[in-house]
């Protein structure tokens, strides 16, 4: 996973607590054609993010599909949604939509290179820290508070 999307996962746990539930929050992802689950684990990671942020448990609060007549949009759910197709190696944005406005925040990925330079970037960190269990909010500074 890249600097970029655990920095993104930082930032949605900090809106979904800042925001109430007058504002729904959809996780959208697309990947290449060829990927075969969905959502993909960054899009599950950044609603695991959403929920934390609003102190509700995703499992009981994500909706993955929705097809045909679906009634209202249930307060507080988290929806997803997946895109499959041509070569993208991924995009993910995390709405915050409310009445009359809408926030987003993306990371979209173009390179896959990405993904070893935060890993270098993450092994030179943790070559300078005590002995423990990190992750890659402690690489970014999120777990400072």
């Amino acid at each position: 996973m890249s600097l970029g999307v655990n920095l993104l996962a930082g930032l949605v746990k900090k809106a979904a607590a800042a925001l109430d539930e007058d504002f729904d929050i959809e996780v959208l992802e697309m990947h290449h054609k060829h990927k075969v689950d969905a959502p993909s684990g960054t899009a599950l990671l950044l609603g695991e993010a959403a929920a934390e942020g609003r102190e509700i448990s995703l499992e009981t609060h994500s909706v993955r599909s929705r097809d045909g007549i679906t009634g209202e949009r249930n307060r507080g759910d988290i929806g997803f949604a997946t895109l499959r197709g041509g070569s993208v190696v991924g995009e993910h944005t995390v709405m915050f939509a409310g009445e009359g406005e809408r926030i987003e925040l993306s990371h979209i990925a173009t390179d896959r290179q990405i993904f070893a330079r935060g890993a270098v970037k993450a092994a030179i960190w943790a070559h300078k820290q005590q002995p423990g269990l990190y992750s890659m909010a402690d690489v970014l500074g999120l777990n400072d508070e």
